[in-house]
């Protein structure tokens, strides 16, 4: 079992440690309710943290991470809509259709 990162909060790394699962990469979130004793320690100390199970999976995990926390951001017209859409999103977030050319 390996270390791949620490996490601002309960709900990013709970994401994270999906992601990678649905991945097929073997993770866990350790330390998922430290946070209630930062102050008696560093806060940092007490953030939640993400583990592979695989120590073999480990940098196919980093990567997959680094590509889902960075993702292009991209500057697209709704062809159902008509409305812009800016970020990293394949989808409108007006009506829901998928971005033009996404499969």
């Amino acid at each position: 079992m390996k270390r791949l990162l620490q996490a601002p909060n309960l709900a990013l790394a709970t994401l994270w440690a999906d992601q990678l699962t649905g991945a097929g990469i073997a993770a866990t979130v350790l330390r998922a309710y430290a946070s209630s004793i930062a102050g008696e320690i560093p806060p940092e100390q007490a953030w939640p943290e993400i583990w592979v199970l695989d120590d073999d999976e480990h940098e196919r995990a980093l990567a997959l991470l680094h590509e889902l926390r960075h993702r292009p951001h991209r500057h697209w017209v709704c062809a159902a809509c008509g409305e812009r859409v800016d970020g990293p999103f394949e989808q409108c977030w007006n009506c829901g259709a998928m971005e033009p050319g996404h499969p």
